[in-house]
C-alpha cells in the first residue's frame, strides 16, 4: 500500500513532511541533518544452466524499490526476544522499511562454542528457534505481524556448515567433509588446505545428494510452515553452483520469494539463481575513499568495470552490517565525516540499500559477536535521515533497481572531490550532488534546473545552466523531478 502512491503525490508528501522554502535567488550552503552525524571467492566454476522456467517473472515486483533492514535479534533489546523486538515493528514501518532480514534465529551449538553465547552461525537445529529468542510460535506471529505492516521477512540461512551438536553429526556423518583420518572437519580454505578458523562449525559435503535434499527440505519448512518471504544465503560463494540450481528449482513454485547471496559472483545473478548479491567491492571502495586512499572518481571506474559484470538482478549496498560492525569497525570509524555521503550513495547510485540494526540511532560502537552487547537505542537521531532516503527511493522510479526497473546513472562530474550524477526514467529524475572534500565546492550543470525539489531539506531549486551551486564540506544534495501532463 505504501508504495502505490503516484509520483505526483511525492511532491505533496515531501512538501508537507519536510517543508518547502522557495529559495530561487540564492541557495545556501547545505546543512547536515545533525552536527554529530558529520562525524573469498570459493565458487564452483562448473556452471550448470538454470532451468528455463526460472526466467519468467525472475524478480518479484515488490523487490523493485525495496529497502532491507538487518535485524540482530540478540542485541536489539535487553530481552533479546522475538516478543520484545515486535514492539519495534510500528517504528520500522514508519521508517518505511520493506524487508526485515533476521540474522540466524536457530538454536546455537554448545559443543566447541565460541564465547559465552556462541555464533549465530553455529546452527544446532535448522527447524527450531533459539530458546533465548522464543519459540516457533513466536516467530510465526512475528512474520504475520510484519506482513500486517507491509514488511517482508527473510531468514539468514547457513548452508555451508552446522554446529558440532547438530543431529546430523551423529545420525548422518556422511553429510560432512572428512580429513584423511575420516574425521569431520571445520571449513577448510581450498587455496591453502588450512582451516578458515571457524572451529565452532562442521563443514558440510555438497557432493552428497542426500545432504543436499535434506538441506532443501529444511528451507522449505520455513517457507511453507512459517511463511517467510525468502533467504539471505550465508557464504553463498562456498557452495557449488549445482546446488543453487537445485535450490531455485525447488523454490521456483513460489514466485514471490526473494533470494539474496552473501557473495559477489556475477553468475549467481546472471544465471538467475539469486535476485541480489552483496556489493562487497563497492563497500570496500567507499571505505578506501573515506580513508583518503582513493578519490571519488574511482566510483565511475567501479560502475564501468565491476558493476557491469552483473547483467541480471542487482547488488545490495551498505555502509555497515553485522560483519563489518563487529570485525572492521563502525561506519563512523571507517567512513568518518563521509558517513552521510556514503549512505546517500547506497540509496541512489545503484541497487538496493541495507540498513543495519542501530544505524538509525546511530550505532557508534562495535557489537560483540559471541556475547550479549545491547544496541543503545535511545533517541533514534538518524531515523528521519533514513526515512527521507527511503521515501525518495520508494517514490522516484529513476532510483528503482533490478530487471526491467533499473536505469544507469549519467555521470556529470567525477573527480577526487565531487561526484555528480543523474538518473532519468520516464517523467522521473534524480540528481545527486556529493562533496567528498573538506572544502566548500561549487558545482555547475550543463542544463537548466527548473524547480527541482531537494528531498532531504524540502527546498526548491531553480538554476540556470552554468550557474554555480555551493555544497558544504562533506555535503550532499538529492534533487527529485516529476513532470506530468
Amino acid at each position: 500500500m505504501r508504495k502505490q502512491l503516484c509520483n505526483y503525490s511525492l511532491i505533496i508528501i515531501l512538501f508537507l513532511t519536510f517543508g518547502c522554502k522557495n529559495d530561487k535567488q540564492q541557495v545556501p550552503v547545505e546543512n547536515e541533518v545533525t552536527s554529530d552525524m558529520a562525524q573469498i571467492n570459493l565458487a564452483n566454476k562448473e556452471m550448470v544452466p538454470p532451468p528455463p522456467q526460472l526466467t519468467a517473472g525472475f524478480m518479484p515486483t515488490w523487490v523493485k524499490n525495496a529497502v532491507i533492514y538487518e535485524v540482530n535479534l540478540r542485541q536489539y533489546t535487553p530481552e533479546g526476544t522475538i516478543e520484545a523486538f515486535m514492539t519495534h515493528l510500528p517504528r520500522l514501518a514508519k521508517m518505511e522499511i520493506d524487508v526485515l532480514w533476521f540474522m540466524p534465529i536457530y538454536p546455537i551449538s554448545k559443543a566447541k562454542r565460541k564465547g559465552t553465547l556462541g555464533s549465530y552461525y553455529a546452527v544446532a537445529d535448522y527447524r527450531d528457534v533459539n530458546p533465548e529468542h522464543g519459540t516457533l510460535a513466536d516467530f510465526k506471529k512475528l512474520v504475520r505481524k510484519a506482513h500486517e505492516y507491509n514488511m517482508k521477512v527473510i531468514l539468514d540461512w547457513v548452508p555451508n556448515h552446522t554446529g558440532w551438536d547438530h543431529p546430523w553429526i551423529t545420525k548422518h556423518p556422511e553429510y560432512y567433509t572428512k580429513n584423511d583420518k575420516g574425521e569431520i572437519t571445520d571449513p577448510i580454505d581450498p587455496s591453502t588446505g588450512k582451516s578458515w578458523g571457524w572451529t565452532d562449525v562442521a563443514d558440510l559435503d555438497y557432493s552428497n545428494p542426500d545432504m543436499r535434499k535434506a538441506m532443501l527440505d529444511e528451507m522449505e519448512f520455513w517457507v511453507n510452515a512459517m511463511g517467510v518471504d525468502g533467504f539471505r544465503q550465508d557464504v553463498a560463494h562456498g557452495i557449488p553452483m549445482e546446488f543453487w540450481v537445485e535450490y531455485r528449482q525447488r523454490m521456483a513454485k513460489n514466485k514471490n520469494l526473494f533470494h539474496l547471496a552473501e557473495a559477489e559472483i556475477p553468475e549467481h545473478n546472471n544465471k538467475e539463481i539469486f535476485h541480489a548479491s552483496y556489493g562487497w567491492s563497492f563497500h570496500h571502495l567507499m571505505n578506501e575513499i573515506a580513508q583518503g586512499k582513493k578519490g571519488a572518481s574511482e566510483i565511475v571506474n567501479w560502475y564501468k568495470n565491476e558493476r557491469s559484470k552483473f547483467v541480471k538482478g542487482f547488488q545490495m549496498h551498505f555502509t555497515s552490517n553485522h560483519d563489518e560492525n563487529s570485525w572492521a569497525g563502525t561506519e563512523f570509524e571507517r567512513m568518518k565525516e563521509l558517513v552521510n555521503v556514503m549512505a546517500v550513495l547506497t540509496f541512489t547510485l545503484d541497487g538496493a540499500p541495507l540498513i543495519y540494526s542501530g544505524q538509525e540511532e546511530p550505532l557508534k560502537k562495535q557489537l560483540e559477536f559471541f556475547e550479549k552487547d545491547l544496541i543503545p537505542f535511545k533517541n533514534f537521531e538518524r531515523e528521519e535521515f533514513y526515512r527521507k532516503l527511503i521515501l525518495n527511493k520508494h517514490r522516484n522510479t529513476a532510483l528503482w533497481h533490478g530487471d526491467r526497473y533499473a536505469v544507469e546513472p549519467e555521470f556529470i562530474r567525477a573527480d577526487d572531490d565531487v561526484l555528480v550524477f543523474q538518473k532519468v526514467k520516464g517523467n522521473d529524475k534524480a540528481l545527486v550532488v556529493l562533496n567528498f572534500s573538506d572544502q566548500v565546492q561549487e558545482v555547475t550543470f550543463p542544463f537548466d534546473i527548473d524547480r527541482m525539489l531537494e528531498v532531504m531539506q524540502g527546498r526548491e531549486l531553480v538554476l540556470k545552466q552554468g550557474d554555480p551551486l555551493r555544497i558544504k564540506p562533506f555535503g550532499y544534495r538529492i534533487y527529485a523531478e516529476h513532470k506530468h501532463d
